[in-house]
């Protein structure tokens, strides 16, 4: 079993006052209802999911035209739960349409900082009619309800409007990662058979252009469905394609040329709540990409209700990530804060460029109330100095948020301390694609500890259980779950429902298995042990990789690490470790100074851990293979080194490490 004693000795780090909790957006709808306390409102919202759920849509004020007959249909199982069937919802219409007022319509929806200095506001109005405009002239281009069309953006205004002018229209939006390879983008789009897709000349990092153009040219060579490309001028005015073929359009020509002219087919088609929406692909840790299907009233809904209750979002209020729009959170921050009437502030390009307190200049010139940041981020900026954070004004900032990978304690702490002051929350976020959100989260009523999670989601009924089906008590260790239905439910993959069956709902008869080892301590915090198919069994104890990675971060000499088990002929499975060295591109120079480095090492995980769980071996690398969205792929690092088939790459930010793994093999 999985040592469990060091998350049972975290002491609460954050505690809300009176005025924050009465502030807040939940403390709000939990007045509007009649609960009286947290405890009362995550009881109702998981026992009466039902009632919760059209609470949230009224809280939302979510309109619906027809209204819906059926708030939920189970009945062809849980696994394909409908919500608010009969309703017609273009999502679209509350995200703009409603802003479109005396009152609320000259309000920024989205700020944008670009690397080179670009800034741009815009106010709902201004975004409102540059949708139209944009759905127009896709309409114009034969482009209607039902196809597919891609994105393949940095995050920046275009990219806003992109996403809201294809579900406008009722088409299917498909992001895509901005920095994929040729044949990343070209699988997705054909796995959907996308019918336009937008992209751009390039983007700028760390004061080099990325040519975007080039690669999505490729990648469009490959696609025989597309019929259109609109191209976006993110690096100059110039046009990027200069033939009379009517397949490439540039963004301002599609505006300017089609959609101006006729504006009013800007207008939201009518679309059904239960109409398909996005498509998100996500590699997940393991196997080939999935294309995860979400409809109108589906991802936005669980979007905005946990951005407001989680992070307090609400009319006005602004809400920066960072992030891209081809993962999930993209999607969740563009229509979750226009749901809400928040404003998006972007940021594109590396935080830490040209000066390492970039990130923290943007939040104070932008007044960033709500930042969404990686531990990966995190950790890259502490090294950077402690005294950063201070030469700005932040004293707009209320919360910091995560999601994505686990956190060390070591760069939550610098987080907290030295940027927050130990004043402000991080609140924690884990679910995923699938969810349209999250299981676990924090919250602004809630104490905090350092990376824990102070409860589930409303409405999600998490559960831990043990390799029978059976929950489990404080302190032990199983499998997350839920055992309900949501409204953020994904609508199954795209094209592959037994894929989607055999990967969520096979396990347990009408329970969602997430694929995540979890244990909550005796004050009821949640914590992430790491993917259970990364869990180790060494020596016949289980082990979660997170829990010697954080030993090995701990020290000062070690930014990241990651741990994998291989087949050992006495204990099973022994654990082997790849560590990136602070200030250091590799190893250490000679073999003398790695061996001592490594022995040291291993010692500090002995002394907490014991003999028997000290890794068999510490590998030095320069960096670890990771999606864009920072998750470590140990799934890759394990098939590398063993010398077995990886699988999909496509997702990886940095490929060539896996050949540097794969040289370490002996």
């Amino acid at each position: 079993m999985t040592d469990t004693s060091s998350f049972e000795d975290q002491q609460v780090a954050w505690t809300p006052t009176g005025g924050v909790i009465a502030r807040s957006q939940l403390k709000k709808f939990m007045d509007k209802i009649g609960a009286r306390s947290w405890e009362d409102l995550y009881a109702h919202s998981i026992d009466d999911v039902e009632t919760f759920t059209s609470e949230v849509l009224e809280f939302l004020r979510i309109e619906f035209e027809p209204s819906y007959k059926d708030l939920l249909d189970t009945t062809e199982g849980l696994e394909w739960s409908k919500w608010c069937v009969g309703g017609g919802l273009n999502i679209t219409e509350m995200c703009l349409d409603r802003w479109d007022n005396d009152e609320t319509r000259n309000r920024p929806a989205v700020i944008f900082e670009g690397e080179e200095g670009k800034e741009e506001t815009v106010l709902y109005g201004e975004l409102l009619r540059q949708v139209e405009w944009c759905a127009a002239g896709l309409k114009q281009n034969g482009i209607g309800k039902g196809d597919a069309v891609g994105i393949h953006l940095p995050m920046m205004v275009e990219t806003v409007v992109a996403l809201l002018a294809i579900n406008r229209i009722g088409a299917i939006a498909v992001p895509v990662f901005s920095g994929y390879g040729v044949s990343a983008i070209e699988t997705r789009l054909n796995a959907v058979k996308a019918k336009a897709l937008f992209t751009c000349d390039g983007f700028p990092r760390r004061g080099k252009n990325v040519n975007a153009w080039k690669i999505a040219y490729e990648a469009v060579e490959k696609c025989p469905s597309l019929e259109r490309v609109i191209i976006v001028n993110r690096l100059t005015d110039e046009p990027v394609f200069s033939s009379p073929d009517p397949k490439f359009i540039h963004y301002k020509s599609l505006i300017d040329l089609f959609g101006k002219k006729k504006p009013e087919l800007g207008r939201a088609e009518k679309t059904s709540a239960n109409d398909p929406l996005i498509i998100l692909y996500t590699s997940g840790t393991t196997g080939r990409p999935k294309g995860i299907a979400h409809v109108h009233c589906g991802f936005p809904i669980k979007a905005a209700q946990d951005m407001a209750f989680g992070t307090d979002v609400g009319e006005g209020t602004r809400i920066s990530w960072v992030t891209d729009i081809g993962w999930m959170m993209g999607p969740w921050l563009v229509y979750g804060a226009l749901i809400l009437g928040g404003t998006i502030v972007i940021y594109d390009g590396s935080p830490d460029f040209p000066e390492p307190d970039r990130m923290w200049d943007f939040c104070a010139k932008h007044r960033v109330e709500i930042l969404g940041i990686s531990p990966t981020l995190v950790r890259l900026l502490s090294t950077k100095g402690d005294d950063l954070p201070k030469k700005h004004d932040l004293s707009q900032l209320r919360a910091f948020a995560s999601t994505g990978e686990p956190w060390n304690p070591g760069p939550w702490r610098w987080l907290f301390e030295k940027v927050g002051d130990s004043k402000l929350p991080i609140i924690n976020y884990s679910g995923g694609t699938e969810i349209s959100g999250g299981i676990l989260m924090g919250n602004f009523l809630l104490p905090q500890k350092p990376g824990s999670f102070p409860a589930p989601c409303p409405g999600i009924a998490a559960d831990i259980l043990d390799e029978d089906g059976n929950s489990v008590g404080p302190g032990e260790v199983g499998e997350l779950a839920i055992r309900d239905t949501w409204i953020g439910m994904a609508r199954g993959f795209w094209q592959e429902r037994k894929r989607y069956l055999e990967t969520y709902w096979n396990r347990f008869e009408g329970i969602w298995v997430h694929g995540d080892f979890a244990m909550r301590d005796r004050e009821g915090h949640w914590y992430i042990l790491g993917r259970s198919d990364d869990t180790l069994k060494v020596a016949g104890k289980r082990v979660g990789p997170a829990e010697v990675e954080s030993l090995l971060v701990a020290d000062d000499r070690v930014t990241e690490a990651a741990v994998i088990g291989v087949p050992d002929e006495i204990k099973g499975t022994a654990m082997v470790a790849f560590c990136v060295l602070r200030n250091a591109s590799g190893p250490p120079a000679s073999s003398a100074p790695a061996d001592e480095l490594e022995a040291s090492l291993k010692s500090v995980v002995a002394a907490d851990m014991g003999k028997p769980l000290t890794p068999k071996r510490i590998h030095f690398v320069s960096a670890l293979p990771k999606t864009r969205n920072a998750k470590v792929m140990r799934r890759v690092i394990r098939s590398a080194f063993l010398g077995e088939d990886p699988g999909d790459l496509s997702a990886l930010e940095n490929p060539d490490v896996v050949d540097e793994i794969g040289s370490l093999r002996s």
